[in-house]
């Protein structure tokens, strides 16, 4: 009888740190992002994808909406085609324009659409837009995110993440604005860019490997503690016996 409660104590000890281990690593990879996650404040003619993860187990993710800030606007963007999908971008007027040496900007981008699409369970899309320049005046650029479910279920990718303090739910995908870069750099912004972009996808590839390695290793613990608990219950019961 001793035996066979030890075999329930170990099965269920080990099912926990299985579900303990997944718990850590499978939300670290489902937040709605931007890709590369900090550039250089003067970088112009950036790339960045905004990256979705399926999060459901039984729906697709069937719309993507990401609202740009207006408070420190963007004046352009070039969306890059994803097979499967339809783009829209909405703009909004400014009531005091962007001044640049090219004239004045009144009308920036305030939002943009994705529909038409899947992404299915277990998987994530890039979706690619190109800024003509980057806002003045602030260290960080904050993109609210709304995802769509094929079963109605719109989360909402909000809330903004603040230093110090827990991540929240739902953060919303936050660019930051890192120190201008030297004259040099400023002077050939597209070539100085390039390496803070793949730095940055290479950090993120790693990243997500790590999250996927650790529920990987969750898994495998979570039905070792199965198989041994069925092992020494049967032990157990050849004991008894």
């Amino acid at each position: 009888m001793s035996f066979s409660v030890s075999a329930r104590r170990l099965t269920a000890a080990f099912a926990a740190a299985g579900a303990a281990v997944l718990l850590t690593a499978l939300p670290a990879a489902a937040h709605v992002t931007v890709q590369p996650g900090s550039v250089p404040a003067n970088a112009t003619d950036q790339t960045f994808a905004f990256r979705v993860p399926n999060e459901q187990d039984n729906a697709n993710t069937v719309k993507v909406e990401v609202d740009f800030p207006t408070d420190h606007p963007i004046p352009s963007a070039l969306v890059a085609p994803v097979p499967g999908w339809t783009d829209q971008i909405q703009t909004t007027k400014l009531t005091t324009p962007i001044h640049t040496d090219d004239g004045d900007i009144t009308d920036v981008v305030s939002q943009i659409v994705w529909t038409g699409g899947q992404i299915a369970p277990g998987h994530y899309q890039d979706f690619t837009v190109d800024f003509g320049a980057l806002p003045d005046g602030t260290d960080q650029v904050v993109f609210k995110a709304l995802q769509t479910y094929s079963d109605g279920t719109v989360v909402r990718w909000i809330d903004v993440p603040k230093d110090g303090q827990p991540e929240p739910e739902h953060p919303a995908p936050v660019l930051k604005l890192t120190a201008a870069s030297d004259a040099s750099a400023s002077a050939a912004p597209s070539a100085g860019a390039a390496p803070a972009a793949s730095a940055a996808g290479k950090s993120s590839a790693s990243s997500d490997n790590t999250a996927r390695a650790l529920g990987i290793a969750g898994v495998v613990l979570g039905a070792l503690g199965v198989a041994a608990g069925l092992l020494l219950g049967r032990r157990g019961r050849g004991s008894a016996q």
